[in-house]
């Protein structure tokens, strides 16, 4: 875990695994059957704490995180409609230093001399409904909510009733052109709406944002007209020539064929500027018409966007600056100490419940034993509760420290095994020392290992765990895979039928060949995360190469640490992790017994077809055409890996000016080099194959 995140690593693992399918059960009610059971509040607020959590530890993201889909699975009767561009959601920042970083990325990415001088347009973040309006031309033809991103839902006949959508646009717009933005209800709109349907017994909406959805989602489009509805631009998706070659321009062009755009857009240069602005919308926030929760910024160069680009579901060139979270005052109830599957000791405060930001909080992860010494929290202390990014709860306060009751004592021992615990030199973090005879450990360790991010056996659940550890019939890995040994007494326990048990067998038998990358996360080896696993693994291939070159990095072999080394991303953490945990006698049973188990095959990552899939690449020297990460990211775009030093086994050295000790040992080794020229014509042929 990182030494500033407010919750454990093997909490955050479970976490991120009950909101992936917490998440996916409320998309399906809401668009399956149109009738969700939480308001739309309390669902952003799920995907805003999934969110915060895979960027506290990217490492646990998992395959069905709600974070790889933009919105929701577009399920209803509705007709589905294809997006020509995808729709992408934005990144989100809470502080000015946020900013500031995202600002700096910006230059940093585009070789910038000064990142002040950037121009950003700025505009408010408007709570509704994503909705695409595709005219062709100069005539609308069709409407689409978000959906997913990549497929929405055809609304077109419910949107031709909104009245601030023109249904053609004039003679000089381009002949294709889509316009994006935010379908919502305005304030005032919303209570006068509610008040009639309490008044005629019907449903009452949450929010408008709530009602806005509901309203436009309909199959009877007179329902829709009969709502109302209003339209409020923010970009576009596919064209055939745009109007200008800025954000700002292209926006103005969008408000002039009769569009209603933001009229607090505007352009602003440098962070300070940017950050003005958003303070002067936030001071105006409570008397606007309609609901907003923060400020976007976009590059305003169209040419810059292009290149900069987009990552994971959202673009490069553009962040959303969320306003500051609420907080409340509440009552620290009890202080609880959970052990986490690596061991780790978090204490977590139980408050009386207290409603912050339109969420009940009744928990909250103390960090460590140093963030309770440092707010002087005790048993029975007023505290100011604060939901971080609006998501993750958080104590910012302690109102009654001065109050004479004694220090809260952090236990120098587990209290779930009684084993030591202590902190390792330099760590704020207390750990058990017990490994798999804590019967804590064991059970999240175990949790772990088969979670859908690691080996993803379906039926093996939490209780399913617990009840085989408690029958001795499951202590380490290995031992899932001769649960079969166990098949007649299970038959015989209350809540196991035959069906059950043989889909469970069943269901372990199909990873007798498992991913390698995922078994080696599931080991839960310290700093070694999914993405970790699977760099270490695209490098060696089996885990029995890795296992042998790790092993001699531990024994002081420099080649076999070098090999480590120039792996992007692993640093001595990692190494020392790797080596210790191979190392102890135990865990190198572990490994034995498990790999006689199960025989992964070797590690083969599917890449886009080129010549250079499977290639490695390292640059060095000054870039200046591009940056850094802009040529590492052309490296992937083409099937290389970028690497950060140079071995036998590097393929290409792009050398810029002032190349030393890389140019040198790439020439000793008989690598073929190549300036910053010669990358950008390998990259253009690459990219033209």
């Amino acid at each position: 875990m990182t030494s500033d995140s407010p919750i454990s690593e093997a909490d955050a693992a479970n976490r991120l695994m009950r909101l992936a399918r917490e998440i996916a059960q409320h998309n399906r009610a809401y668009h399956d059957a149109d009738m969700p059971v939480i308001s739309d509040a309390e669902y952003d607020a799920l995907v805003r704490e999934n969110a915060e959590l895979e960027r506290v530890f990217p490492h646990l993201v998992r395959s069905d995180s709600p974070s790889k889909l933009v919105g929701a699975p577009a399920n209803s009767a509705l007709t589905k409609v294809r997006h020509a561009r995808p729709m992408l959601s934005l990144d989100n920042g809470f502080t000015d230093d946020d900013i500031a970083e995202f600002a700096q990325r910006v230059a940093r990415f585009l070789k910038l001399d000064d990142a002040s001088q950037t121009a950003f347009t700025a505009e408010p973040k408007i709570d509704g409904l994503s909705c695409s309006l595709r005219y062709e031309g100069r005539k609308l033809v069709q409407a689409a909510t978000r959906g997913d991103g990549q497929v929405g839902e055809d609304v077109t006949a419910n949107v031709r009733t909104i009245a601030d959508i023109p249904q053609n646009l004039p003679d000089d717009a381009p002949d294709i052109f889509e316009i994006r933005g935010e379908i919502y209800m305005a304030k005032a709109d919303f209570a006068a709406l509610n008040a009639a349907q309490e008044a005629a017994g019907q449903k009452i909406f949450a929010n408008p944002r709530n009602a806005a959805a509901g309203s436009l989602r309909q199959k009877d489009a007179a329902v829709t007209a009969a709502r109302p509805l209003h339209f409020l631009v923010h970009g576009w998706g596919e064209v055939c020539a745009l109007p200008a070659d800025t954000q700002y321009g292209v926006m103005r062009a969008i408000a002039g064929w009769g569009f209603t755009v933001e009229p607090r857009l505007c352009r602003v240069v440098g962070v300070e500027a940017a950050l003005s602005h958003y303070r002067s919308i936030e001071s105006e926030r409570a008397d606007l018409p309609y609901d907003i929760d923060g400020v976007v910024y976009k590059v305003d160069r169209l040419d810059w966007q292009e290149r900069l680009g987009f990552v994971a579901r959202a673009p490069r060139w553009a962040l959303a600056h969320k306003f500051p979270a609420e907080r409340a005052q509440t009552t620290l109830e009890a202080i609880e100490i959970q052990v986490g599957r690596t061991g780790k000791l978090t204490p977590v405060g139980r408050l009386s419940p207290v409603n912050v930001g339109g969420v009940m909080v009744s928990n909250v992860t103390l960090h460590n034993r140093d963030e309770i010494a440092r707010l002087g929290l005790r048993v029975g202390d007023r505290v100011v509760i604060q939901r971080a990014g609006d998501v993750i709860p958080q104590i910012v306060e302690n109102l009654t420290r001065a109050a004479p009751r004694p220090p809260f004592a952090f236990p120098d021992h587990c209290p779930a095994c009684h084993s030591e615990a202590v902190a390792e030199v330099g760590e704020v973090d207390v750990r058990c020392t017990g490994g798999l005879i804590c019967v804590a450990q064991r059970y999240e360790r175990l949790k772990h290992f088969v979670a859908r991010g690691a080996l993803d056996i379906e039926g093996l659940g939490e209780k399913s765990i617990a009840e085989f550890i408690a029958l001795g019939w499951l202590a380490a890995p290995a031992d899932i895979f001769r649960l079969h040994q166990h098949r007649a007494a299970l038959l015989g326990r209350e809540g196991w039928q035959q069906k059950s048990v043989d889909n469970l067998l069943a269901a372990i038998e199909a990873k007798r060949a498992p991913d390698a990358a995922r078994l080696l996360f599931g080991l839960g080896i310290r700093h070694v995360g999914a993405v970790t696993a699977r760099d270490l693994l695209k490098s060696f291939v089996t885990l029995s190469t890795l296992r042998q070159v790790a092993t001699a990095a531990h024994d002081g072999d420099a080649a076999a640490l070098a090999q480590l080394t120039a792996i992007d991303g692993v640093g001595p953490s990692v190494i020392a992790a790797l080596g210790s945990f191979l190392h102890e006698p135990h865990n190198v049973a572990l490994w034995d017994d498990l790999l006689g188990e199960v025989t992964p095959p070797p590690y083969i990552v599917a890449v886009r077809a080129s010549a250079w899939n499977g290639k490695t690449i390292v640059f060095t020297g000054k870039l200046e055409s591009i940056s850094r990460d802009e040529a590492k990211a052309q490296a992937e775009m083409i099937g290389a890996r970028a690497a950060g030093s140079v071995s036998a086994a590097t393929d290409l050295l792009v050398a810029g000016p002032g190349a030393g000790s890389k140019l040198k040992k790439a020439q000793e080794l008989g690598i073929e080099v190549v300036d910053e020229a010669e990358w950008a014509a390998i990259f253009a042929a690459a990219r033209s194959d």
